[in-house]
């Protein structure tokens, strides 16, 4: 008897501290306003343009978690935030969530209060060179200088991958890829490392990109998304399905420009759950039925969101790769909507 008593004492401790930590989505729909902690600029994942419109593969993301929550894709803040800046931003309520490159990390996740909700791209560290310095290994980088951003995981797997091929390197600490990138082209450093995606997406940017190399070597897991609050599970559970919502779109060949017509047509069971014509999975989690519709119909499936900001044919021209869907061989997959 004693033991029931405890145990309910301590569910309604749970519930009530639970409760108090709940609050994002209330704040968000208060607030008319998604805050959404993006990069300081990287190309073709999240960078302004000179009139401050966000675009990128991270900015679609938060356009499609705005659309959900508040019907409309362009209610979204992007705060502009360092390695150093990102995660107490986060833990602080400047921001709603992070959504730029960052990397989910076991001491990341259960030591600084977070929680990594998805994983939208699947990355891993890499090494770019000018191609007159006649490197084609990153093995071959022994006393080398090296452009690192601080506070991220790219410094520890530096310093791992060097020890383990016994080679010496002088590090040439920046605070963030623009300041990298400068360094780099002025020649400060003899190399540049970051995700594989962020160098290709620094590389396309230079006017002699043709003269840069990114290394084969590929040193690190690197599983990058979206970041909440440790806490409230509710607003995590809306940035996660509204993420698995983009992927069952491509699996399904739902688009931004068919969404509506597949909506009123469909009679696959798991389609009519996640566009609103049966079910209440939106209202379940305090959303309205149409949610993840509204997020299709604002920035497209994730293939869309893929191939128009990073994909071949644009100046990343990054391969699918990992980021395939499952049944294509890549790693994004999710869960069933049901």
């Amino acid at each position: 008897m004693k033991k029931s008593v405890f145990i309910g004492a301590l569910a309604a401790t749970m519930v009530v501290a639970g409760a108090g930590f709940a609050a994002t989505l209330d704040d968000v729909k208060a607030r008319g306003e998604l805050l959404c902690g993006s990069s300081t600029g990287l190309t073709g994942f999240g960078t302004p343009d000179a009139a401050g419109n966000w675009t990128g593969f991270d900015v679609d993301l938060c356009r499609a978690i705005a659309a959900a929550v508040l019907g409309d894709a362009t209610k979204v803040k992007f705060v502009p935030l360092t390695g150093e800046t990102r995660f107490t931003a986060l833990q602080s309520g400047e921001v709603d969530l992070l959504s730029r490159n960052s990397t989910w990390t076991m001491s990341r996740d259960t030591e600084l209060a977070l929680d990594f909700v998805a994983v939208n791209y699947y990355d891993g560290q890499g090494f770019m060179v000018k191609k007159d310095l006649g490197v084609s290994s990153a093995k071959e980088l022994d006393g080398a200088t090296i452009c690192i951003q601080t506070g991220t995981t790219t410094e520890l797997n530096l310093a791992d991958f060097f020890k383990q091929n016994n080679i010496s390197y002088q590090p040439v600490n920046v605070a963030d890829d623009n300041e990298a990138q400068a360094q780099y082209v002025a020649g400060a450093c003899d190399a540049y490392t970051t995700d594989a995606s962020g160098l290709a997406a620094s590389r396309a940017t230079l006017p002699d990109a043709e003269n840069h190399v990114i290394l084969p070597e590929i040193i690190s897991k690197e599983p990058l998304g979206p970041v909440v609050r440790h806490g409230d599970s509710n607003w995590g559970d809306i940035v996660r399905w509204t993420y698995y919502a983009l992927l069952i779109a491509e699996e399904k060949g739902i688009t931004s420009a068919n969404v509506e017509e597949v909506a009123s047509t469909s009679a696959d069971e798991e389609v009519k759950r996640l566009l609103g014509v049966s079910g209440d999975m939106g209202v379940k989690i305090g959303l309205d039925n149409a949610a993840f519709k509204n997020a299709i119909a604002a920035v497209g499936n994730y293939g869309e969101i893929f191939a128009r900001n990073i994909g071949e044919g644009t100046s990343i021209n990054l391969a699918r790769g990992l980021n395939a869907l499952w049944t294509q061989g890549g790693l994004q997959y999710a869960p069933p909507f049901r």
